[in-house]
């Protein structure tokens, strides 16, 4: 368990209680402790206890169930293609215990204008697209779409096989190429939501869906790869900072 001492203690018991959520401990639909059980197993006064549920709720960890509490909500954030790059590097696996990944698509095909645009090629080159849909427990969680040049592609050609890629698109790349992710932009954008995904997603088609781009280059500053995510209805992507 990671340590909150700096936590205030509502807050501490919180993120406690968050903690046997991620490990698994409390289940969606499990009651969480009531302010009763709070205040009996930590000492708290009422008065402190009774702020826990609400930073449960207002985190989305938790919903109010009415005639019997406050209940563990259902996992429906997102963790971006990104961000799974911190995972991977972190010697942590990329998908959750509870998501699996399915491939929908693996082409070379002409770079369309945006494609042309991030990756640095001229309109109309062949470019290579791996696309596949994260889903979990509640349902899609992204239809997520990566391109890179043809000549990556090339040199990596597990791109284009539908085995898993252990450590993502990133590690493939600097495995095969010498290449290294430097820097990465993230834009969040409301997007129409294309032919192609709309039926993954289980949308009608032109639909609006937040969609999250990714651009990736490496330390001269020349593209390595381009992602465009869409989420699944109903998701939400929460990114936390500390201020300082």
């Amino acid at each position: 368990m990671a340590a909150h001492g700096a936590l205030s203690p509502y807050r501490r018991i919180a993120q406690q209680i968050i903690d046997r959520i991620e490990s698994g401990d409390l289940q969606p639909g499990d009651k969480v402790p009531s302010v009763r059980d709070i205040v009996r197993e930590t000492g708290v006064s009422s008065g402190t206890a009774s702020k826990v549920p609400g930073v449960l709720r207002e985190l989305g960890y938790a919903d109010a169930a009415p005639g019997v509490g406050t209940v563990v909500r259902p996992r429906k954030s997102v963790t971006a293609g990104a961000d799974r790059l911190a995972l991977v590097r972190a010697a942590r696996p990329s998908v959750g215990e509870d998501e699996r990944v399915e491939i929908l698509d693996l082409r070379r095909e002409e770079a369309s204008q945006e494609v042309a645009d991030a990756l640095g090629v001229e309109l109309g080159v062949e470019v290579a697209r791996r696309r596949r849909m994260y889903c979990d427990a509640a349902g899609v969680v992204t239809v997520s779409a990566t391109w890179v040049t043809g000549a990556v592609a090339d040199a990596a050609p597990e791109f284009l096989e539908s085995a898993p890629l252990p450590k993502l698109t990133f590690g493939l790349i600097e495995e095969r190429t010498g290449r290294a992710v430097a820097g990465r932009r993230d834009t969040y954008e409301l997007r129409r939501v294309p032919t192609d995904v709309a039926a993954h997603l289980g949308v009608d088609e032109g639909a609006v869906a937040l969609a999250v781009v990714n651009h990736y280059w490496d330390a001269d500053g020349e593209p390595t790869e381009y992602a465009v995510d869409f989420l699944g209805p109903g998701r939400s992507l929460v990114i936390e900072h500390d201020v300082t």
